[in-house]
């Protein structure tokens, strides 16, 4: 047979893929009921969700790039992938802040300062717009790229987060200068000139005490995508594309430098990244590094103990079968210690079926590390449309995680899609795909649009969606998903950054007689002490909690862990919070320092915030 008619054969079959009516079993994932009034949700579900945004002083509007004029023809697909938002205390007052970054040029970000003038009758609860004022907003700027995402981190230990904001472009550092304003320092640190960037996280892979940074490039780094020279800068293939960009594993020297050693350590990836998460996932005491991938396989990185990582993915499951990786985050589903691992795909009806995959650990390899079965079928979270961000949050405060699930890709006219087309470019070699100018014009079409989000409850044995129920109604192409107690109730609110859309902030009603208990942890380490400590952040520390409902209910645990950047451009709060169900009796909460120091708190008082400090050798 000849190379040509192989050609055609594979074409056509992809087409036939793409384009085929695929029957859904929509009862797999439960359809979301229609809304309910907030009575009827707090009675059926413990909670309900009111957009707030406007009320509480949030105006924010994300705005798209106009990249090099060899992609204008399908310019709204590959412009569609910014809309970042971080929740971080950067002053200190006790009050939560929200950063939302801008991806067009000349775009201002928005950092809002809590005002913490919220009462206990549910009053107040206001922001102000203080990004221009601090020093954080002109970040756009001609020549420079544009920002994808932001994350925080106190790099130099002295107490206050410092901001890091990736872009597709020259990356910014910016030093907390206490509460009061931020120091531009990225030429200073030793950063990478330019990174096309999606994602990035904070971590010390070496626990040395110092947080560390991971950038996960998207596109190559010698791309400017404003000033292209060939329109050859596609992905090489659908399914296992090694020509994106390259990764960083920067280290922090402890002297406001940052030295690269990601080819020391062995991180060779070059795939489309689109979302990381690091966490000891494999029981060693060091970070592992999770890539969910575009165009590709996950990817998964096992630390060996700071020195190096080798790349495990196929080893332990999660790295077997391509799909369109974007969202990459844990959560204790079972309440049983161990973290599963959401990473979110594509579905569409009658085109696409993907599906998300929830990766739960159900044994060991023989190697030792954590075996994965994919259970997103089984748990009904499998089929979310075109997903983005997703987190995991006790929104209900009943002792069990629930997932909420942005989607949608480009909502433009309602009644015409770019799937067939689509589908005409997803089926062709190589060498088309990966030159722009054979992708079809989009024009006007959708792609995946103006789609209904999912908020599944956790049943203990399956999930069930009450989006709508509960009051999530939008149909944005959302993209980063983060969950906060922005006004210290006790109770997780949900912030939600969309493309070429406002910032949503769900604020959140829980019902009564619910239970909660939150951690904020603070490690030792400190400008000039030495010693084995953990970093100030706590980035990396797991926290196990032990409970039971009450005196004679069985013992209930829920293991958690400090992130610094999760899901998809996104960062929720550092603080731990726990959802009790009722009549609690919490018994312990266990905590593994990143320093390798253990810690046992003994009944904390629920309906506290609890703030703890790494206790000495």
């Amino acid at each position: 047979m000849s190379a040509t008619i192989k050609r055609i054969i594979v074409t056509a079959f992809f087409i036939g893929l793409l384009v085929a009516v695929v029957v859904l079993n929509h009862s797999g994932d439960g359809t979301s009921e229609g809304q309910l009034s907030a009575a009827e949700a707090l009675d059926r579900y413990g909670f309900y969700l009111t957009e707030s945004a406007k009320p509480c002083g949030i105006t924010f509007r994300h705005e798209s790039p106009t990249l090099d004029q060899k992609l204008e023809h399908i310019m709204p697909l590959v412009a569609a992938m910014g809309a970042g938002v971080s929740i971080i205390d950067f002053d200190g007052d006790g009050w939560l802040d929200i950063y939302a970054v801008n991806g067009k040029e000349g775009g201002a970000n928005h950092l809002y300062r809590n005002r913490g003038d919220h009462d206990r009758r549910g009053g107040g609860g206001t922001f102000e717009e203080v990004a221009a004022q601090l020093g954080v907003a002109d970040l756009n700027q001609p020549g420079t790229g544009v920002c994808m995402g932001a994350i925080w981190a106190d790099f130099d230990n002295d107490g206050f987060p410092d901001l890091f904001v990736y872009k597709w472009g020259r990356p910014e550092l910016f030093r907390n200068k206490g509460g009061k304003g931020f120091e531009r320092v990225t030429e200073h640190a030793g950063l990478p000139k330019w990174v096309n960037a999606n994602t990035a996280c904070w971590l010390d892979y070496d626990r040395d005490g110092l947080p560390d940074l991971f950038i996960a490039g998207y596109w190559r780094d010698d791309l400017d995508l404003w000033h292209l020279e060939t329109p050859k800068v596609m992905p090489e293939s659908f399914e296992y594309a090694k020509n994106g960009g390259r990764k960083y594993l920067l280290r922090n020297r402890g002297d406001g430098t940052f030295e690269d050693v990601t080819d020391r350590v062995g991180i060779k990836s070059t795939r489309w990244t689109l979302a990381v998460v690091a966490a000891d996932l494999c029981g060693t005491g060091y970070p592992d590094i999770v890539l969910a991938n575009d165009y590709g396989v996950s990817e998964f990185f096992a630390n060996n103990r700071g020195k190096s990582f080798n790349e495990i993915g196929d080893e332990i499951g999660i790295g077997k079968a391509p799909k369109s990786g974007m969202n990459a985050s844990l959560g204790d589903i079972f309440n049983k210690g161990q973290l599963a691992i959401y990473v979110s795909n594509i579905t569409e009806a009658g085109n696409l079926v993907q599906k998300n995959n929830l990766w739960v650990p159900t044994g060991k390899t023989a190697s030792g590390r954590p075996a994965y079965q994919n259970q997103a079928d089984f748990l009904k979270v499998a089929q979310g449309g075109w997903s983005w961000g997703a987190r995991f949050g006790d929104l209900n405060n009943d002792g069990r995680l629930d997932l909420y699930l942005t989607n949608g890709y480009v909502s433009a006219a309602k009644n015409k899609s770019y799937w067939y087309d689509y589908g005409k470019i997803a089926g062709g070699v190589n060498k088309l795909i990966e030159n722009a100018q054979y992708w079809p014009p989009m024009g006007d079409q959708s792609l995946s649009g103006y789609q209904q989000k999912c908020l599944w409850i956790n049943r203990g044995s399956e999930f069930t969606d009450v989006a709508t129920a509960v009051g999530v109604s939008d149909t944005f192409d959302g993209r980063a998903v983060t969950m906060a107690d922005l006004f210290n109730r006790g109770v997780l609110d949900v912030a939600v950054a969309n493309q070429n859309a406002p910032l949503l902030l769900y604020k959140n009603t829980v019902g009564a007689g619910r239970d909660w208990v939150q951690f904020e942890l603070t490690g030792g380490a400190r400008p000039g002490r030495t010693g084995a400590w953990s970093n100030r952040s706590a980035i990396g520390a797991q926290v196990k909690l032990t409970w039971r409902q009450g005196a004679a209910g069985p013992v209930l645990q829920q293991l958690q862990v400090v992130t610094a950047g999760d899901g998809y451009a996104a960062q929720s709060m550092f603080r731990l919070h726990y959802g009790l169900g009722t009549d609690a009796r919490v018994e312990k909460a266990e905590i593994i320092w990143p320093s390798g120091r253990t810690q046992t708190i003994r009944s904390p008082k629920t309906g506290t915030l609890h703030r703890v400090e790494e206790p000495a050798p």
